[in-house]
């Protein structure tokens, strides 16, 4: 049974969906407010459960809900009502950014906090559902990241800046692709809610477990040294994101897969630097799916970020950002839009020149119009690239079906592609819907990385019958018609 089978059957997407109910119903309409609002609530009870854990290993241990933060204990919270409950769970909200011991990312979800829940009835029925909701870890499964990670589904409206859930099986493919490795380090700069971060997480461990717990369908990270752990839990991995909100909701869902620790803070990637002269930081990995839409002001712009492009768009300024922030040798896979493999800008060809000749761009890949449904019905690709070298040959890739139907709804069906990607990748093999393209081709087609121009199919040729037999073949059957309607009619006069 898979962790999707277990999370539906225990109950959490039903708790999860009444949380939402009772939230829309008590004026709460907002859905980002909505996950905002049960975000501080679940920290503040998962945070206080923590702190009773090592209390009961440790008697002597000083707790950071001692003295004058007790009262904001969840224990004390959720036996209050009416205005004293509000009062409280509001100072706690607007004060817990000052909260002694807590994490710099515990601060970070609580900064310029406050509580939205209003009416005093429904943030008592919201509270006990928090308090009510088996979220506890049992053996190697993740039912508290499963829970938030469906809490985040709700989001279903794109942000003003194009930002929209990246779906998880992508992310999972793209990961897979790009492989990234337990020392590396690891970034998403437009990271959301941390979707990127987290999937290369799983990815690392289940790649570092053994094989007796992987049988058991645990993915453990057993075979990590002390080391190694150290690094993922300090230092491996960092997001950024320009939008609070999604900050908030990335926070925490690093949180509840125990990586408290991660430096994921508000950033624009593309008009402030990560400290000193530009890049001044780079990454082993860059996995991203930033926004589509949009451009930024040209004063607000890195400088050095736009140099050679002299553009406003997001998405080209990005693309820069993710070749100027590799390390040497470091690997890129990224979601774009078509137009990146497309225009016919001098930014745009700018982009595509950096990748082929100062860099191996290893794959292209063209998603289907539809995968981002219902957030947005924009046509996308896939980008895999190597920091170095030069590019000698691409490996194109049509992607006409990933699981699910392209509407709306997005319901799971057969045809699959993605299967037969992932398995065609390592060694960029042909088929029907691949193709492998030398460099110098692709700089005749004007540099386009437009996968029609290259994966061309045959078509059978489809021969017709001559009019005069279709004339005949008509008779017959107007014929046949009409005996039959002979022989009805003799039955009725029976």
């Amino acid at each position: 049974m898979t962790n999707k089978e277990n999370f539906q059957s225990s109950g959490l997407a039903r708790e999860v969906d009444q949380l939402m109910d009772i939230l829309y119903a008590g004026g709460v309409n907002n859905p980002m407010d909505s996950i905002e609002q049960i975000s501080y609530l679940l920290f503040l009870r998962l945070l206080w459960e923590k702190e009773e854990d090592r209390k009961s290993i440790d008697p002597n241990y000083d707790g950071i809900f001692d003295n004058d933060w007790e009262q904001y204990r969840w224990g004390h919270i959720v036996n209050l009502t009416g205005d004293e409950l509000f009062n409280n769970l509001r100072g706690a909200i607007e004060q817990f950014e000052e909260l002694p011991g807590l994490s710099e990312t515990g601060k970070l979800l609580f900064r310029q906090s406050t509580l939205k829940i209003l009416d005093r009835p429904t943030l008592r029925a919201v509270v006990q559902g928090v308090h009510q909701m088996n979220i506890q870890t049992d053996g190697t499964s993740d039912p508290k990241g499963d829970m938030y990670e469906y809490l985040l589904s709700k989001i279903t409206s794109s942000g003003t800046n194009g930002q929209f859930r990246t779906p998880r099986h992508i992310i999972d493919m793209i990961v897979k692709l790009v492989d990234p490795k337990a020392n590396e380090t690891i970034c998403d700069p437009a990271a959301g809610s941390a979707g990127f971060l987290l999937a290369a997480h799983n990815h690392i461990l289940r790649h570092n477990t053994s094989e007796g717990d992987l049988t058991r369908g645990e993915i453990t990270g057993s075979i990590l040294e002390p080391n190694q752990w150290s690094f993922i839990e300090n230092k491996a991995y960092t997001g950024f994101d320009n939008d609070a909100n999604m900050v908030k909701f990335g926070i925490m869902n690093l949180y509840l897969h125990n990586l408290e620790k991660t430096r994921y803070r508000m950033h624009n990637s593309v008009t402030t630097t990560l400290g000193g002269s530009y890049p001044s930081e780079k990454f082993d990995v860059i996995l991203a799916n930033p926004p589509f839409a949009g451009s930024v002001q040209a004063e607000s712009i890195i400088s050095d970020l736009n140099h050679g492009l002299n553009t406003r768009a997001t998405e080209l300024l990005f693309c820069k950002w993710f070749i100027d922030h590799l390390n040497d040798g470091g690997r890129a896979g990224v979601i774009v839009p078509q137009g990146v493999l497309t225009g016919n800008s001098n930014a745009h060809k700018s982009i595509r020149k950096n990748l082929l000749e100062n860099n191996t761009l290893e794959a292209v890949i063209d998603l289907p119009a539809g995968v981002f449904n219902p957030y947005s019905a924009v046509s996308t690709a896939i980008l895999v690239f190597k920091n170095g070298g030069s590019t000698k040959s691409v490996w194109f890739y049509k992607v006409n079906a990933d699981g699910f139907t392209l509407n709306a709804n997005r319901n799971p069906i057969k045809d699959d592609d993605l299967p037969d990607l992932i398995s065609k990748y390592p060694n960029r093999e042909e088929g029907d819907n691949s193709i492998k393209v030398d460099v110098k081709t692709i700089v005749d087609n004007d540099m386009s990385f437009n996968i029609n121009n290259y994966l061309i199919r045959e078509e059978e040729e489809i021969v017709y019958a001559h009019p005069s037999q279709l004339l005949r073949d008509i008779s017959e059957i107007e014929q046949q018609i009409l005996e039959q309607i002979k022989v009805l009619e003799d039955d009725i006069k029976e």
